[in-house]
């Protein structure tokens, strides 16, 4: 009897730990999309403004749609000349992950 408690609470803690690092996980996953899709959309909205790739939208909207299809939301987006700088949010489990990123032209040019 002693035993069954005893494999009882080990497969307990496995378990636990198991649910534990799946969390742990998916967030780490979450966080690195996140950050692909900033990334993404800070360079769609730097090659918008600088007429690199032509849009009908602005650079932020062109931004915005890129993030959406990344699967994150673009919650800031700045533009300084052809330097864009914007801000993306997605969720998992709950908790928000978010990411900047900025891009355009090297500096000094």
């Amino acid at each position: 009897m002693a035993g069954s408690v005893l494999a009882a609470g080990i497969l307990g803690v496995v378990g636990s730990l198991a649910f534990g690092l799946a969390i742990v996980g998916g967030a780490s996953v979450t966080a690195q999309r996140t950050a692909g899709a900033a990334d993404a959309a800070a360079l769609a909205a730097a090659d918008a403004a600088s007429g690199a790739v032509q849009s009908a939208d602005g650079p932020c909207e062109l931004a915005a749609r890129v993030a959406e299809a990344a699967g994150a939301r673009l919650t800031g987006c700045v533009l300084d000349g052809f330097v864009a700088t914007v801000k993306v949010q997605a969720a998992y489990a709950g908790l928000a992950a978010v990411a900047h990123a900025r891009a355009g032209p090297p500096e000094g040019q």
